[in-house]
């Protein structure tokens, strides 16, 4: 994408970190106003240094509990999918297998043919030099 934006370019990431400015912001603004509601019920004068620990506590006891749990998720299935373990397999294999017999029953003459000839497009991704090359010699 030469000639666009920083902005363009990284769009999803200045939204998210747009919603992420915005919502912690949130969190340590409304944080303030319970705090000093919380310490002028007790009759004590709010002060900023105690509040500073209890949001800070309270904003990484979040990020523990959500972002890691999440990221560990995200992080874990994606590894275990890269790695190929027999569960990320298991779907795509069984579908595959009945495409297969499909194309072979609907037409028993071309059906193997055709087969072959995806296996072989299909054995890289589209963006491999590989791919481009015999989608180019088919044109």
């Amino acid at each position: 994408m030469p000639g666009s934006s920083i902005w363009t370019r990284y769009s999803y990431a200045w939204v998210t970190l747009g919603f992420f400015l915005i919502s912690i912001t949130g969190h340590w603004l409304f944080g303030w106003f319970a705090f000093v509601d919380e310490q002028t019920a007790h009759g004590e004068v709010p002060q900023v240094a105690p509040y500073l620990v209890l949001m800070m506590r309270d904003t990484l006891e979040n990020w523990q509990s959500e972002f890691l749990q999440l990221l560990w998720q995200i992080g874990g299935l994606a590894l275990l999918l890269y790695v190929g373990s027999p569960q990320s397999k298991e779907g795509s294999d069984r579908v595959e297998a009945k495409v297969d017999e499909i194309l072979k029953r609907v037409d028993p003459k071309n059906g193997e043919a055709i087969i072959t000839e995806l296996d072989e497009a299909y054995a890289g991704r589209h963006t491999d030099p590989q791919y481009r090359q015999r989608a180019e010699r088919r044109e």
